[in-house]
């Protein structure tokens, strides 16, 4: 049988049709990509991956040792929300070493010798050992850990502090829409704080995620502040990388001008620190093992203040900064992991199951 050819001549106008719809799918098909091909399986033991970059089971494990407070136990989806949150904490960090080091910021060698040295600073070498044991990190572990942090400190630096600007038309405006803020009725203290707590927090407080988790490491943690204050260093900056109060470390520890009949009503311990510690220095507070330094900015004595005051125009702008600084930073942090291909397939799997996952993230 052979094929038949039509004429020119001869109208057919369904076969027409027919053979119109054919070539213009054959040209769809022909102009499509082939498929892409079906990712390769992740392993249980990859929790995250970020721009290619996986984040494992070890990695979230070795946190939550590091970070677990050995005084508490933890049932399943306890210890398996704990890890949740650690493992976004280190999807983070990724993000922002990555971008750190595309940027070719560095840590010379020199600066994460005096964060292990400040890190060990009055803590005797056998109870630093067996800190580190404890947690379940060697030294080489814990320099990586500081690195990393450093990494990111100066990347934040870099894209969110060193942009925040007040002008002085922002101070005065500020001022005048607030005059009534300055008007003192009673005699009144100006004052910072840094909280310490001997157990970990649900969610990191300060800019650095540092957080005390044993009563061991909080007092150390208490010597090693005072230690940096005696320095020199900036009471504000170290109450946002230190402080556990998830309030006041975002504002630099401080806690604005607080009346003498509110000090006066304060615990015993948290009073008699304000009381005697003079201007522009510091004191500590216990109370149920949770430690206050105290930082006494300046005594006010009642009246109205004006912008001709220092202390008044140092106030304002550090608030106005402050919170400039915060907001810039969580945009930052939002736009970064949103720009980032980020798959969690632990908060993935916990789903799926329905929370029938045990605290390693499989199948209970």
């Amino acid at each position: 049988m052979s094929f038949r050819r039509f004429s020119p001549s001869v109208r057919h106008p369904r076969l027409l049709a027919v053979l119109s719809v054919a070539a213009a799918a054959l040209l769809v098909q022909a102009c499509r990509p082939a498929p892409a091909p079906a990712p390769a399986p992740v392993s249980a033991d990859t929790w995250a991956v970020v721009d290619g970059r996986p984040i494992v089971r070890a990695d979230v494990e070795k946190a939550f040792r590091r970070a677990a407070d050995s005084s508490q136990t933890l049932s399943e989806e306890e210890a398996l929300t704990a890890k949740l949150a650690l493992l976004d904490d280190l999807i983070v960090e990724d993000i922002l070493v990555a971008r750190a080091r595309g940027l070719k910021t560095e840590v010379p060698e020199t600066e994460v010798d005096a964060a292990f040295a400040d890190a060990k600073k009055n803590i005797p070498d056998d109870a630093f050992q067996q800190e580190l044991t404890r947690r379940n990190l060697s030294v080489a572990e814990m320099r990586d850990g500081l690195r990393r942090q450093l990494l990111t400190k100066k990347l934040l630096d870099r894209d969110v502090v060193s942009t925040v600007n007040v002008s002085e038309q922002e101070v005065t405006d500020f001022f005048n829409a607030n005059r009534a803020q300055f008007n003192l009725p009673e005699e009144a203290y100006h004052l910072a704080q840094i909280v310490i707590t001997p157990v970990r927090e649900p969610q990191p407080a300060n800019r650095t995620g540092d957080d005390a988790a044993t009563p061991e490491a909080a007092t150390a943690k208490v010597a090693m502040l005072l230690e940096r204050l005696k320095q020199g260093a900036p009471f504000a900056a170290l109450a946002m990388d230190f402080s556990e109060d998830p309030e006041s470390a975002q504002r630099g520890g401080d806690l604005g001008l607080v009346p003498m009949s509110a000090i006066k009503q304060a615990p015993p311990a948290l009073r008699e620190a304000v009381m005697q510690a003079a201007p522009g220095t510091a004191r500590v507070a216990r109370q149920n093992g949770a430690h206050t330094i105290v930082f006494v900015v300046s005594r006010e004595p009642a009246g109205q203040r004006d912008l001709s005051s220092p202390r008044v125009r140092e106030q304002i702008t550090s608030a106005i900064r402050s919170r400039r600084e915060q907001l810039l930073r969580n945009a930052y942090l939002t736009a970064a992991r949103s720009d980032a291909a980020v798959t969690n397939y632990l908060a993935r799997r916990v789903v799926q199951s329905k929370g029938a996952l045990n605290a390693s993230g499989e199948t209970r």
